[in-house]
């Protein structure tokens, strides 16, 4: 049996978790946050804990059904959490986790980098098909 040292078994640990080998279990943590309704869904919960309509309004265009989906995701994956409160009638928050908080500086930066550059995006594009 050979003994590796404490810095040979933090370098095979890092190596197992290599989000560019397809079986690597991290790309599946990154197909889930470059969702665009995902980021959008965590970018809005960071304002504080929100109810389902509140976050259907404010996020245009998503439907009723993915915003479910998109939610039971987030909280399947540790992100979300979801209280019920038994009235009448029932009201369900959805506020994000401290897993979700400490997401929330790399999705709000992404989002904040597309707004202040998509007029060059759009003039690339425009460049690009005009070719």
């Amino acid at each position: 049996m050979t003994t590796r040292t404490a810095a040979q078994q933090r370098a095979e640990t890092r190596s197992a978790f290599d989000a560019y080998l397809a079986e690597c279990p991290a790309r599946q943590v990154l197909d889930r946050i470059s969702d665009k309704w995902v980021s959008l869904v965590l970018s809005a919960l960071g304002d504080g804990p929100q109810r389902f309509s509140d976050l259907a309004r404010r996020i245009a265009g998503v439907s009723q059904k993915m915003l479910t989906q998109t939610l039971r995701n987030l909280e399947r994956d540790g992100l979300v959490s979801r209280e019920v409160t038994p009235t009448v009638p029932l009201r369900v928050d959805y506020a994000l986790t401290p897993l979700g908080e400490s997401l929330l500086p790399v999705v709000l930066a992404a989002k904040d980098w597309a707004e202040s550059h998509i007029d060059q995006i759009h003039a690339s594009r425009a460049a690009y098909d005009e070719r």
